[in-house]
């Protein structure tokens, strides 16, 4: 049986922000879900999350995961008093306690995977995450015999010359049997310069204590900073771009492209420079998307190119193209075979199988029909300045250039729209609607020249 708990009581004052540290976003998710998610394959009984600083926001934050607790450290005294605080909610608990920093977001579940493998077939009462940095400088170094059982922690300042050679530092993520744990616990003290209980002087007291290297030293790379966050973010990005190249995604040029690991790309797509996916996107095969758009929380369908164009929260099926310069927003759903082109604003639109809106044109809280053709310049006017309005437009429909349809309206099927109108009734089917004051001609007229 295995428990883990998160360490996500501070408050992270390096970040220069208001929001706790683990709520920062990494790739579309925050610092602590993406540890939490990192625990996902082993199948803990117990999650649960050390709260203090900003806890209702942590909290909050937590809801869309199943399961998890909450511990609240009030006063943040440590690592050590961190996992005090869960003797009470860990009281009749057999098994392994999992502990994690909650600004680890880069760790690999293969990684847990293989240090409870080794925790609980070594029977040790603790097991360190450790890992060979190039440049150690800065961390505790960890000091193991032949059979990786812990000798020391040494903190870097406390080094000597031939001790700083070691290149094993300290991950800040352990296993540990929770009864020897919560035996030493209460024995811990404060008794150094910051004041303050550290969980690794509980390897003192326990016997036998072994580490296990991760084998990418980045995967342990802890947040501090925005400059760490910047940096975590690229290896996330390379490890993402990485495995769609592998699975048969094309990027042209990769380190134009930025892919949330919350998206979903299928084979033979290609993603040109100066493209972002962002968040539950799903983009279906022998798409070509970009250069330079943005995808947020949509569905594309198989066949579809994605020119310029920014598009969220919105639904495109197969054989579409949307582009360049096009604005989809505010759940757009676009049918099959479409064409959404230049200078095109959809919002809150429906739009049918074969319908073209090519140019200029806003669409606004609007059903659009099969094979409807909007001309350019056309605008759905749905705002009457305090409440939005619907259109509807039937099946074969067309509007001329520079139509105003002021909603609510509705246009039934095969309706014709001349250039120029301003459409403020309905119109039934097949019908030729002319919305516009005729034209008038004076010859031999001219301005008077203020000469005159």
């Amino acid at each position: 049986m295995v428990a883990v708990a998160i360490l996500a009581a501070g408050r992270g004052t390096r970040m220069k922000s208001n929001l706790p540290k683990v709520l920062h976003s990494l790739g579309g998710r925050s610092l602590i879900e993406r540890v939490f998610q990192s625990c996902q394959s082993i199948n803990p009984s117990r999650r649960i999350a050390i709260v203090g600083y900003e806890a209702q926001q942590v909290k909050n934050a937590l809801q869309s995961l199943q399961n998890v607790e909450f511990v609240e450290q009030a006063q943040q005294l440590g690592t050590g008093h961190a996992i005090q605080q869960l003797i009470p909610s860990l009281e009749g608990f057999r098994g392994t306690l999992l502990v994690l920093n909650g600004d680890l977001p880069l760790l690999r579940p293969s990684t847990l995977e293989k240090m409870l493998s080794v925790h609980e077939t070594h029977h040790n009462a603790a097991t360190i995450l450790t890992a060979q940095l190039p440049n150690p400088q800065g961390y505790g170094r960890v000091f193991c015999d032949g059979n990786n059982l812990v000798g020391q922690i040494v903190e870097d300042r406390d080094c000597t010359d031939a001790q700083r050679h070691n290149h094993r530092i300290n991950a800040g993520a352990y296993c540990f049997d929770w009864q020897k744990l919560a035996e030493v616990l209460p024995q811990l003290s404060a008794d150094n310069d910051q004041k303050e209980y550290y969980l690794t002087d509980v390897f003192r007291s326990l016997h036998p204590v072994m580490a296990v290297d991760a084998d990418d030293y980045q995967e342990i790379m802890g947040i501090n900073d925005r400059a760490q966050l910047a940096t975590a973010y690229e290896i996330l990005q390379t490890r993402v771009k990485d495995a769609w190249m592998t699975a048969g995604v094309t990027l042209i040029n990769p380190d134009s492209i930025t892919i949330d690991d919350t998206v979903e790309l299928a084979t033979d797509t290609i993603i040109e420079p100066q493209t972002h996916l962002r968040g539950n996107t799903k983009i279906a095969s022998g798409c070509r998307i970009g250069p330079g758009s943005l995808i947020e929380n949509s569905q594309i369908g198989h066949q579809t190119t994605v020119l310029y164009s920014v598009v969220l929260n919105s639904s495109i099926a197969a054989g579409t193209q949307i582009g360049p310069y096009t604005h989809l927003r505010g759940n757009i759903q676009v049918g099959e075979a479409c064409r959404i082109g230049n200078f095109v604003e959809l919002k809150n639109t429906t739009v049918g199988d074969g319908t073209k809106i090519s140019h200029l044109s806003y669409i606004g809280d609007t059903t659009l029909g099969d094979r409807v053709n909007i001309g350019a310049g056309t605008i759905t006017a749905n705002y009457d300045g305090v409440n939005k309005h619907p259109t509807h437009i039937g099946n074969g429909s067309k509007t001329g250039a520079n139509s105003v349809l002021v909603a609510p309206v509705t246009l039934g099927e095969s309706v014709n729209v001349a250039a120029g109108s301003v459409v403020t009734e309905d119109v039934g089917d097949d019908a030729l609607v002319i919305a516009r004051s005729r034209q008038v001609v004076k010859p031999g007229w001219r301005l008077k020249s203020i000469a005159e």
